[in-house]
């Protein structure tokens, strides 16, 4: 896939998530097999630009190119200068969020809740494009709510702009994450542009992720809560994609192993308090489908030293292995 100058190595990307995303996320995904990475969404109110989240959202260092970052705002003014801005500080690649269902984004009607007004939609995408050089792309949902899934004329809209490659989550804005997403509105919309469509939604393993390229015609995928504690799953998609072959889960110790690095970036990163914080939920996805997890969990979430935090993990998983070695 490619995006102006920039070939990417495949065509499975890191869907932006709030929370999540950051530079030690993206990196680590990257580093298992993701074509590109987008950034948590920053917003594009000029006042928040300097704040310590802000800051560490537009933290770009040791990250592979392109370097995409997810803007959000509603008034095409602010947009573009906010598009500006971060090209400035380093982003190669501007992504719009028009997809968030978050109710904070959305009544200030931004993110999924541009999709009622197409208009909107039209002059966001026409400011941002002209405001810089280098590619704009579009996250979306397929509508508004289910009676009125717009996602086509979205499509067309964005493609007149010159946007340069759309993401699609299967679910309208209603729907936030109930229920499954659908694919037949990516279908339409991938039948209805000439843009690379990249689909998202419920792609949790390699097979579904050929489903749904087969399916769609889509030239991409997008993976965002099932990476969450499985990291891995790029390069297995990738894999299956290439070869028709399913690599298997990391073993217990090379996911240990790659749950510490981790760890160990987060708390370099955001701090020793902060840090701590902000690791105890990736803990908590990398170990829920383990043996002893509640139990774990309840102890490692009181923990507030980045140094007990990592003891106690490496002495979870060293736990779990020795009982894998005695049952041999």
């Amino acid at each position: 896939m490619e995006l102006g100058p920039y070939k990417l190595p495949n065509n499975i990307l890191v869907a932006p998530m709030a929370g999540v995303t950051d530079r030690p996320f993206r990196q680590l995904c990257r580093r298992l097999g993701a074509g590109l990475a987008v950034s948590e969404m920053i917003s594009a109110n000029a006042k928040l630009r300097h704040s310590l989240k802000t800051q560490r959202r537009m933290d770009h260092l040791g990250e592979d190119e392109p370097k995409s970052v997810q803007i959000a705002g509603a008034e095409p003014a602010a947009m573009a200068d906010a598009a500006r801005y971060n090209v400035d500080h380093g982003a190669q690649i501007i992504d719009i969020n028009m997809g968030c269902p978050a109710k904070k984004v959305c009544k200030k009607s931004a993110g999924s809740a541009l999709l009622e007004d197409e208009q909107l939609v039209a002059k966001i995408l026409d400011a941002v494009v002209s405001a810089v050089s280098v590619p704009v792309t579009l996250k979306i949902r397929t509508g508004p709510r289910p009676g009125r899934r717009n996602g086509v004329n979205i499509a067309k809209i964005a493609e007149s702009a010159g946007i340069q490659a759309l993401a699609v989550h299967g679910r309208t804005r209603y729907c936030m994450f109930h229920g499954h997403a659908e694919y037949d509105t990516i279908r339409a919309i991938k039948h209805s542009v000439s843009i690379p469509i990249i689909a998202n939604g419920d792609i949790d393993d390699p097979i579904k992720a050929k489903k749904v390229l087969a399916y769609t015609g889509a030239d991409g995928v997008m993976i965002g809560r099932a990476a969450q504690g499985r990291p891995w799953l790029f390069k297995q998609i990738e894999h299956y994609l290439n070869t028709g072959q399913r690599l298997p889960d990391p073993s217990l110790s090379q996911q240990r192993d790659l749950l510490m690095d981790h760890l160990r970036q987060i708390h370099e990163f955001y701090g020793e308090k902060c840090g701590v914080r902000v690791a105890r939920k990736h803990i908590g996805w990398y170990t829920e489908r383990l043996p002893g997890q509640p139990e774990f969990r309840s102890v490692i979430n009181r923990i507030e030293s980045s140094q007990v935090q990592l003891k106690q993990t490496q002495r979870f998983f060293d736990t779990l292995l020795e009982r894998q070695r005695l049952a041999a």
